[in-house]
This record gives C-alpha cells, sequence and structure tokens, in this order.
C-alpha cells in the first residue's frame, strides 16, 4: 500500500490495528529512502500506542513524535508544540496514528485547518472481530462520528479484520462482506484488505486486494508471539 499525500491520519476503533498499520507504512517508506515522521496522537488509550516502538522507529531514522508523558503512568498526555512541525516540508512523509473513536481523535480537530491547507488523506481502519465495530452498519456509525470529532473527512478504508494468531486464511475472506458493505455504506473506496505475515500456510496464496504486513503489535497473553 503506497503513501498518496505527504500526510497521512490513520483512524479507527479501539484495537482495530491503527498503531500496527502505521508501523508497517512508516517502515515500508523509509526503507525506499523516504524521511519519515510519525506522530502519536492517540492521547486517550495507554496501551497499543506508537510512543511503544520508539526504540524500533529510530532504529530506521524514523522521527517520533509523541505526547508529553507517553510511555508513563501518567493519564493526562498532551500533544508536544513540536506538532506544528509536521506542516514544515522538511519533516517528509507524516503518518498520524490517531487515537480510537471520536473522544481519541478530538485533538486532531484543533488541526484540521492546517491539516486541511497542507493536504492530508485520512484512512479509516476496520476490524471484524472487534467489539462494537462487527457490523457494517456499526463500523460506518462509528466512522461518522470520528470525522465530527476531528472534522477531517476520510478517504478511504483498510480492512484489517484479523484474530491474532488465530488468523487463518479462512479468517481474511470471511470478512470481505464486511468490508465491502462498510465501503458500500460510507461510500468509500477500500483501499485494500491486509494479510498478517503468519496468516497463511505454504502453498496458499495471498488472495487478490490483500496485501501483506508485518505485525509488530501483539498481545502479552497470545502465544508464540514475543
Amino acid at each position: 500500500m503506497k503513501l498518496k499525500n505527504r500526510i497521512t491520519v490513520i483512524c479507527g476503533h479501539y484495537g482495530c490495528g491503527k498503531t500496527n498499520l502505521t508501523l508497517n507504512l512508516a517502515l515500508q517508506a523509509a526503507e525506499c529512502g523516504q524521511k519519515v515522521t510519525v506522530v502519536d496522537m492517540d492521547i486517550v488509550n495507554p496501551y497499543f500506542r506508537s510512543s511503544e516502538y520508539r526504540e524500533l522507529l529510530e532504529e530506521k531514522g524514523i522521527r517520533l513524535i509523541a505526547p508529553v508523558f507517553a510511555g508513563t503512568t501518567l493519564d493526562t498526555p498532551t500533544l508536544p508544540p513540536e506538532i506544528a512541525s509536521v506542516f514544515e516540508p522538511d519533516a517528509g512523509a507524516v503518518l498520524i496514528d490517531a487515537g480510537g473513536d471520536d473522544a481519541g481523535v478530538t485533538a486532531l480537530g484543533g488541526l484540521h485547518r492546517r491539516l486541511e491547507e497542507a493536504g492530508y488523506e485520512m484512512i479509516y481502519v476496520i476490524n471484524r472481530y472487534r467489539a462494537l465495530s462487527q457490523t457494517p452498519e456499526e463500523a460506518a456509525a462509528l466512522l461518522q462520528e470520528i470525522e465530527a470529532a476531528s472534522r477531517l473527512k476520510a478517504a478511504g478504508i483498510v480492512n484489517n479484520s484479523h484474530l491474532g494468531v488465530e488468523t487463518t486464511l479462512e479468517t481474511l475472506l470471511s470478512a470481505l462482506p464486511f468490508a465491502r458493505e462498510t465501503a458500500e455504506l460510507t461510500k468509500l473506496p477500500l483501499l485494500c484488505s491486509t494479510a498478517p505475515d503468519f496468516a497463511l500456510q505454504p502453498g496458499e496464496k495471498l488472495p487478490e486486494g490483500f496485501c501483506e504486513i508485518k505485525r509488530y503489535v501483539t498481545f502479552c497473553w497470545e502465544a508464540g508471539c514475543s
């Protein structure tokens, strides 16, 4: 999956896989020689955030802008002043890992004018197997809340439906009708569906419309993940 704009916002429900997709896109861009900045704007959810992968990003030369107090036990993080630097051309490709739900993306609302002036693409990540977003109607309603809170408009959908280490080819294919109907309800293009790098068995081919991604974000209770 290629980035179309210099600034890309990744939004979606808690646990849908926003952070893992952000990491994949950032690392892919860096491998292609691009200068990359990742912005962790999830100032609500203390788990599964881009800030937790600072070492991985910096090892690849990727700049990380994280909320003040990110990675601590404090529950009142705020956006750092350096957030304004993403609107400068020398920030390179910018990936914004937005918070989950409408509450999590409220911080984006304060930046919507500058994002509109600079040009952006907001990608809505969906996961059929996460609570509160398991039907196309729920996923479509959630997007409306996110767009209202952020004052931004999504440009496309990424279907990131998976079941962690239990994901199989059947898991991926079973979620396709959900993804397609969500795209129809929201009137947005389905940009691609993702397939975790461990999901396919030997001899199984990546289905058309799918892109393989590496799984960086794992849950501590999952056997076989580190």
